[in-house]
């Protein structure tokens, strides 16, 4: 048997648009993500409203992908600053549901929504710069 040209491009273009079109977006990216945080100056405490905190910048912090919540960044000598921060779904996340829809995965569809990880924290990453008092 023999596969033309055409056929065997053909062939592996629907292989790779299955193999990749079954992964739902909380296997290929996760229910987390790390929220980046830096100050002008550096070394600035950051305190979340969910209770997550770093003790200087630059820092990352592990969130879950829909968390919602008010993060304050502060340091001696300046007046402390707020960041509100919510989510959307990002492009990584929507591929990853949309291959659950072209393959039939309702459930997949579902878990997505539930972990939150078709969803992106914004604005991440973030840089305060704080005024002197």
């Amino acid at each position: 048997m023999s596969i033309s040209i055409t056929g065997a491009v053909r062939l592996a273009v629907i292989s790779g648009a299955a193999l990749s079109l079954g992964a739902c977006a909380t296997v290929t990216r996760g229910g987390n993500d790390a929220w980046v945080v830096t100050s002008e100056p550096a070394g600035a405490k950051v305190e979340t409203s969910n209770g997550h905190f770093c003790e200087a910048t630059p820092c990352a912090i592990k969130m879950s992908r829909k968390s919602e919540f008010v993060a304050t960044i502060t340091k001696p000598g300046y007046k402390p600053a707020t960041v509100t921060v919510t989510h959307k779904t990002g492009g990584a996340g929507a591929a990853g549901v949309a291959g659950n829809v072209l393959v039939g995965g309702i459930i997949g569809i579902g878990v997505d929504m539930y972990t939150g990880a078709s969803q992106d924290l914004v604005p991440n990453p973030v840089t305060v710069i704080l005024e002197p008092e």
